[in-house]
């Protein structure tokens, strides 16, 4: 049986568990894989990644964004000849569905061997290489689970779908068997016991046996069976409460119905498609209730439907506390107070419950007067409405009164689409490559394909090239809609950076010279060690490089002209290239820590100060041009759809407070009590520590907050990660002043301090480094409450 819900021991990284936790319905897809090949293939010709070739590399990646699509059609992933298919990602076992069980079977005796070594360790050799085993064996697993993982939610032929749903399952049971064995556990705790082990490891080695040996500590494995069987049974039991939470969440009352008449202020057509007969039935889930109530002039009516929208079912309500109750009796079980406190100890900045009150109190206390400045807004522009003084502002009034101050604000002679004639796909692309070769000395460089590499002829992959490393990392970009493809933008890290060791040449040498049936023939013993991808081999050492998949959704209707994306598309592509560049800059040498497995509310840090860059007008006219006229773009225009979309940014922060603090009272030990009530908490939150005004009596929005399933204690990380973003962005990068964005010696500082660690080292001290602030250094709850105070109107310094 797979447990879903935390992480349950040593062997796959939390990215890993966060995707196993969301619960997957059976997709069907229609489209068929193909190999992605240019008409002319140049894949086979060793690249010359001179800086002769930048100019044609830059020219050339706008090419391969915006122009025509002139590929075949698809051709099925296993009508490839054998002889053709390299493998997806140039992984040598993906060329067929049979390929992923081959692959998972193959990397389970190849586990089972190291396991055998680790536990049958006992010489002081042996337990010096103890950690780099232990990381290994971590990284076995976790190569079949994070492209297993990546294919069966991405790739567009069931077929492979299913075989790789197959192979995650095999070696996630691997997994979950080997977390029923104290052996590795207690291997691990000698090494960690010995003075002079100790000694022989680096930093980087040292974290990473702390983070496995916390690993085991949460894996109940040292517990009695009986409680060891009650820990499995409650992991399944969240797990199935937290999918039933999230997928069959609703709303007391599913519809309602209006006179058409009392609607006035809708927009005509959305309400013509659900009138019948002069009645308008809204499905109270629906965007048009959401558009509703920022639009319908009738208050009465949209205080109808704030309460249907805010008043979850009674279901939903108790599925919601009986998942809370049973992760409270998890962390008892655990020896924990609460499950806030399991959660936060080990894998986030915050480390305690406490510190993360600390740091809402301090933003709350803050923002509150940037929320009472935009309440005095409202409740003018109500007065001026009604025509005589409004007496105060109802939970119904504030997204209406809103609405109309922004619409107020927006400039009536722009059409709100204007701005996506300057970001083309090709141009935002070759403007990320822009920018990061002015921080950090790195482009991106166009590479063709071969057959069976990618998943569908959208795919286009670029190589991610160094001016002082070379070939650094490889990144495939899956960046169109197409039918069954999820709409959700993402950032997966389908190899991890990790150093190669001679030994582990030599034993695939060994394999090799024996000729295993079945297996793939590699070119050589380096080729073997990574499956046939990429290595590096600078400095006397062999990394596997880091190969990178960034999906999105944009829409690319037109055959011969670019897709044009709008500002927040832009940005999100930004934000996911945010993640990526962590990836690409922190190669360590273990895989536990490289890239993006770093703490959970630090690793959001890089993708949300690439928001700040994507708005800076230096960044901007690295490439905003009109895609038909070459004329750049005028900053005004972004200058004033950000105005609009900042209005009441404080309001917003607010809510995301009360929804982190509800999170952190949800996994404090309240669940354990008798007369535990998930609505009674969230309404005085509401009245505690909210200005805006608290929803009314009888309702329950926390049916519809699905995020507490998939944080569990930590959904302040959103908030926290925005702070130290926009520190970051004024501190470091100067607000953008003077060019300060594009400026080398920034991008160094934010690189070496901070974005080339990954998670090999305390993230306190990289954040210290990066600001220059030795107040951050301890990271307790004065260095917590410290970052919550980073809130203000303007962008000065404190």
């Amino acid at each position: 049986m797979i447990k879903t819900t935390i992480r349950s021991g040593l062997w796959t990284c939390s990215r890993c568990l966060r995707q196993a936790s969301r619960a997957r319905e059976p997709q069907r897809r229609w489209l068929s894989s193909a190999p992605s090949a240019a008409q002319v293939d140049f894949s086979q010709i060793p690249v010359n990644y001179s800086p002769a070739d930048l100019k044609h590399d830059d020219s050339l990646l706008r090419e391969m964004f915006d122009s025509p699509k002139l590929k075949d059609p698809a051709t099925p992933f296993f009508k490839i000849r054998d002889r053709e298919n390299v493998g997806l990602f140039r992984n040598k076992y993906l060329t067929s569905p049979q390929g992923f069980l081959t692959f998972a079977e193959v990397t389970i005796r190849r586990a089972q061997k190291l396991v055998n070594k680790v536990v049958n360790a006992s010489t002081l050799e042996d337990y010096k290489a103890l950690v780099r085993d232990l990381d290994r064996l971590s990284d076995l697993l976790c190569r079949v689970l994070d492209v297993s993982d990546f294919v069966r939610v991405t790739h567009p032929d069931e077929k492979i779908q299913a075989a790789a749903s197959q192979a995650w399952s095999l070696v996630y049971q691997y997994m979950n068997q080997l977390n029923t064995e104290t052996g590795l556990s207690d291997q691990l705790g000698k090494a960690l016991a010995s003075p002079e082990v100790m000694a022989s490891w680096n930093e980087e080695e040292q974290t990473v046996a702390k983070l496995l040996q916390q690993d085991f500590m949460k894996s109940a494995i040292h517990l009695p069976k009986g409680s060891r069987d009650r820990f499995v049974d409650l992991s399944q039991r969240i797990s199935e409460l937290g999918s039933s939470f999230v997928q069959d969440m609703q709303p007391e009352q599913r519809f309602l119905d209006f006179p058409s008449s009392h609607l006035y202020g809708m927009n005509p057509q959305m309400a013509r498609r659900y009138t019948r007969r002069g009645v308008i039935r809204l499905p109270t889930m629906s965007p048009e209730a959401t558009v509703a109530l920022r639009s319908v002039h009738d208050e009465g009516v949209r205080k109808t439907i704030y309460y249907a929208t805010r008043t979850a079912s009674s279901k939903s309500i108790q599925v919601l506390e009986a998942m809370l109750r049973s992760r409270a009796e998890l962390a008892r079980l655990s020896g924990f107070d609460s499950y806030g406190q399991m959660a936060l100890h080990d894998k986030m900045m915050a480390k305690t419950p406490e510190s993360v009150h600390q740091f809402l109190l301090a933003l709350s206390k803050h923002n509150a007067p940037l929320v009472e400045e935009d309440i005095a807004a409202l409740l003018r522009e109500k007065s001026k409405k009604l025509h005589s003084a409004a007496g105060e502002l109802q939970p119904w009034d504030r997204d209406y009164y809103m609405e109309i101050i922004r619409s107020s604000m927006r400039p009536w002679r722009r059409n709100d689409d204007s701005l996506s004639a300057y970001f083309s796909l090709g141009t935002v692309m070759q403007g990320l490559s822009r920018l990061f070769t002015r921080l950090y000395g790195i482009r991106f460089v166009p590479r063709d394909t071969l057959p069976g590499e990618t998943w569908h002829p959208d795919v286009r992959r670029l190589d991610v090239v160094s001016d002082t490393d070379g070939h650094v990392a490889v990144l495939y970009c899956d960046l169109f809609y197409r039918e069954g493809k999820s709409p959700n933008p993402a950032h997966f890290t389908v190899r991890c950076s990790r150093e190669i060791s001679e030994a582990e040449i030599r034993e695939l040498a060994e394999r090799d010279a024996a000729d295993i049936e079945d297996l793939p023939k590699f070119e050589s013993p380096i080729d073997a060690a990574n499956d046939g991808m990429h290595v590096s081999q600078q400095s006397g050492s062999v990394k596997q490089l880091p190969t990178i998949a960034l999906v999105c959704d944009f829409e690319n209707r037109a055959r011969y002209t670019p897709a044009l994306l709008d500002y927040y598309q832009m940005e999100t592509l930004f934000h996911e290239m945010g993640h990526a560049i962590h990836s690409i800059l922190a190669r360590t040498s273990l895989q536990n820590v490289a890239g993006t497995r770093c703490a959970t509310d630090f690793a959001e840090l890089p993708s949300t100060l690439m928001e700040h860059f994507c708005a800076d007008p230096s960044v901007l006219r690295l490439f905003a041009r009109h895609h038909a006229t070459n004329e750049p773009l005028p900053y005004e225009m972004v200058v004033d759809k950000l105005h609009v979309a900042r209005r009441f940014e404080a309001s917003d922060r607010e809510n995301q407070i009360i929804l982190a603090m509800l999170d952190q009272q949800y996994h404090s030990s309240l669940p354990n009590e008798e007369h535990f009530d998930s609505t009674s908490i969230y309404m005085d939150i509401q009245r505690k520590f909210g200005k805006l005004p608290p929803d009314p009596p009888g309702t329950r929005w926390q049916g519809f907050f699905g995020h507490l399933f998939g944080y569990g204690s930590t959904y302040y990380s959103y908030l926290f990660d925005q702070v130290l973003s926009k520190r970051v962005w004024q501190v470091v990068f100067s607000a953008g002043q003077n060019r300060a964005a594009l400026d080398r010696a920034n991008g160094e500082r934010f690189k070496e301090n901070l974005l080339k660690w990954g998670g090999s080292r305390d993230p306190w001290r990289c954040l210290s480094d990066v600001l220059q602030d030795e107040r951050l250094v301890n990271g307790d709850e004065k260095a917590m409450r410290l970052v919550g105070s980073w809130v203000d109107k303007g962008n000065s310094h404190s």
